[in-house]
């Protein structure tokens, strides 16, 4: 097939955009590799004008504002965080194909405080002042779409004509929404290769499910199926831990070190289970590892500091920013919020319209951020102010070296501006605090994680099996971002159960 007929499918706009200089290099440059969402809002748009009429409704940026509008309207007192936990309700009853009626019927836990039959009324009074602004959300780009692709047999025709070669990374994190749109897409076909791993499955709060994944095989039973065991990144000590974490698991497979593994940095180290009498030791032992790290050749970008939940991220942070040690949070909204970044992405707005088409990317790009202050080698004092403005540039020039000369300069910028819209800032040459969230899919050479004690890992509210499992499964996904060292700690309170698997003997 022609690369253009070919549809590489996942769920962030920074793994969908991890195959593109991949895929040029191999001559397929032609071959997109789109988020379901982006994929869906491109067929809509240009389907709604002959089957509607007109052109597609409006995505809204998000869901509080008219969230609060109907609140008002019915009466009901909220807050943000409310807000947030009715949004995210709303989210997961269209992602699980469920209409309001269905979703009031169901026996899904309300979010704490809220009443079910005033969680109801605010969904339907939602719905309905959407639906008088003629606005579409998230969701509902993909609920269109497969509606249109399920009564619409032209639009199916041509669409499965377009595309006749699927490839769908991260499977496990498929919802019932977007499994049924890829069901729609594919057709009767079989040209489709999917990718996963059951012991990655971490959102199962937002309608992931991995059974799409699990039951492929019994399926499609010719699909041929092909075991990756052999892990090409971490060190066989950490692998260790990881099989100890997942066996017997629905889907584990057992993992080995390949011979292209990382070697461990200088002696070998095995990854290192620590208990502190609380937080500030804790925090201070962390930051004595992560000094050592980098007195040790690691580059700060490649030293990642995970926690549980965001509330853990600012003591970290602050404690390592003490220490003079430049850092990133993975996943801050702020990135695209600051001057000298909202001020680089201005000028190269003003570069596009003058810069020859033939210059080399990294060239206009360096060329551009020197007349910021920016230089190939950080300011020579330590941290600070200056520092932190080199870093946010850095990481923009960086990303213009990944892309290649290449890349014409208004893809790079297409490539920006949808990281913005999607807040996902670009990797900057500094250590990575985040949560565990929110490092699926990296990898780092050093991994501290912290916080892996009872209440915090598994979190207080993870009752039922399936929350626990998922809990593993996200330490799991911790645990496999480590190439060559991994700490583990616990402070302040009995460490977690999953700490007595990991050390059975």
């Amino acid at each position: 097939y022609t690369p253009s007929r070919t549809l590489a499918l996942t769920f962030t706009t920074r793994a969908a955009g991890e195959p593109r200089p991949r895929l040029r290099a191999l001559g397929a440059g032609e071959a997109p590799a789109r988020t379901f969402h982006s994929a869906a809002l491109s067929q809509l748009a240009h389907f709604w004008p002959q089957v509607v009429g007109g052109t597609a409704p409006r995505v809204l940026e998000g869901k509080a504002r008219l969230l609060g509008e109907a609140a008002d309207a019915l009466g009901i007192r909220t807050n943000q965080a409310m807000l947030r936990a009715v949004a995210g309700e709303i989210e997961w009853r269209k992602v699980s194909c469920l209409s309001i009626a269905e979703y009031a019927a169901s026996d899904r836990p309300t979010p704490t405080g809220v009443d079910r039959s005033a969680l109801v009324a605010l969904q339907q009074a939602y719905e309905d002042r959407k639906d008088e602004m003629r606005r579409m959300d998230f969701e509902d780009v993909l609920l269109a779409t497969a509606g249109m692709l399920e009564t619409e047999s032209g639009v199916a025709a041509a669409v499965r004509e377009q595309f006749r070669v699927f490839t769908v990374d991260e499977v496990q994190d498929v919802s019932p929404l977007q499994e049924r749109l890829l069901r729609l897409w594919v057709g009767a076909r079989r040209d489709l290769c999917i990718v996963g791993d059951a012991n990655q499955t971490i959102y199962g709060f937002a309608g992931a499910t991995s059974s799409f994944l699990l039951n492929f095989a019994r399926e499609h039973q010719n699909a041929e199926i092909v075991s990756l065991a052999s892990s090409h990144r971490s060190t066989p000590g950490i692998l260790d831990l990881a099989n100890r974490l997942m066996r017997g698991r629905p889907g584990a497979i057992e993992l080995s070190a390949a011979s292209a593994a990382a070697e461990p940095i200088q002696a070998p180290i095995d990854p290192r289970i620590e208990e502190y009498p609380d937080d500030r030791a804790e925090i201070a032992a962390m930051v004595a590892a992560v000094q050592a790290d980098l007195a040790d050749g690691i580059p700060a970008s490649r030293i990642g500091v995970l926690v549980r939940i965001n509330g853990q991220v600012p003591l970290i942070e602050g404690a390592l920013r003490s220490a003079g040690i430049t850092v990133a949070v993975r996943g801050d909204a702020a990135f695209f919020e600051r001057p000298e970044v909202r001020e680089a992405i201005v000028h190269l707005l003003a570069a596009k319209r003058t810069t020859p088409a033939d210059q080399p990317l990294t060239t206009t790009i360096r060329g551009v951020f020197s007349t910021l202050g920016w230089s190939p080698t950080p300011p020579a004092a330590g941290g600070g102010a200056a520092r932190e403005r080199w870093t946010s540039l850095d990481a923009l020039a960086r990303l213009a070296d990944e892309a290649g000369d290449e890349t014409p300069l208004g893809e790079y910028l297409d490539d920006l501006l949808e990281r913005q819209a999607s807040l996902d800032p670009p990797v900057a040459e500094a250590v990575a605090v985040a949560t565990m969230h929110a490092v699926k899919g990296l990898e780092y050479d050093s991994v501290h994680v912290l916080g892996v004690a009872e209440g915090l890992m598994p979190l207080v509210h993870a009752t039922t099996e399936m929350q626990l499992d998922e809990e593993r499964r996200l330490l799991y996904v911790a645990i496999t971002r480590a190439r060559r060292r991994l700490r583990i700690s616990s402070a302040g309170r009995p460490p977690s159960r999953f700490l007595a698997e990991l050390t059975a003997r």
